[in-house]
């Protein structure tokens, strides 16, 4: 099954020349965040929910062109950009164009999600292990060398941040030799953000933070 499976077109765009009206009788029968409005049959932007309700129902669309909010994706555009879009337009509704920017439908937000937690990252068995490196210093192919030199299995990782010069990258990795690849990291200075039981560096620690709390209090 591939993402343009998940096409819905029962919601045809709106044209302009309708009343607001029009709009905001789908938004009481959807969930939606927004509309999607057309002009001579092609699609020309969306209409939020949050600022329709607030116009006159009587008043045509094409009035509040300068509220059109201007996103979409086209019917080959990769599924994690498609993700991508949605996160930063900040809506559950994404139209799908085709050439010459005609409407061929749109992706539900839950339906793109559902088809990223079928992706090997999510439904593989493994431990997610989150590190940080300087911006400058870490690469994707020192990372992927480190797993894999260690009998890991990558399926996946993104940059989940990054702040005062410094990348957060989160890691999918199958559980062989986990806690070798945890040393590992360490010794290409990389720090582990994120706690497993596994990860028998923080135990050694914790036993020597003992022994000496315990040598101390003699």
């Amino acid at each position: 099954m591939t993402l343009t499976d998940f096409i819905i077109n029962d919601i045809k765009p709106v044209s302009e020349k309708e009343n607001i009206g029009e709009v905001q009788s789908i938004f009481t029968q959807t969930t939606y965040s927004h509309v999607p409005i057309e002009r001579d049959g092609i699609y020309v932007g969306s209409l939020p929910e949050n600022d329709t309700h607030c116009l006159d129902a009587t008043t045509p669309i094409s009035d509040y062109n300068h509220g059109y909010e201007q996103f979409f994706v086209r019917f080959d555009t990769n599924w994690l950009d498609v993700l991508e879009a949605f996160a930063q337009n900040g809506c559950n509704l994404m139209p799908v164009l085709g050439e010459n920017n005609t409407y061929l439908g749109y992706y539900e937000l839950e339906d793109v999600m559902n088809f990223f937690n079928n992706t090997p990252f999510i439904s593989e068995p493994g431990s997610v292990v989150v590190i940080e490196k300087g911006v400058q210093d870490y690469s994707f192919s020192e990372i992927s060398q480190i797993v894999e030199s260690n009998d890991g299995k990558l399926w996946g990782m993104f940059i989940s941040k990054i702040e005062n010069d410094v990348a957060e990258i989160s890691l999918k990795i199958g559980r062989s030799n986990f806690n070798d690849i945890l040393a590992a990291f360490r010794r290409y200075s990389y720090i582990i953000v994120s706690s497993h039981q596994e990860d028998t560096f923080l135990t050694d620690l914790r036993e020597r933070s003992q022994y000496l709390e315990k040598y101390l209090n003699i």
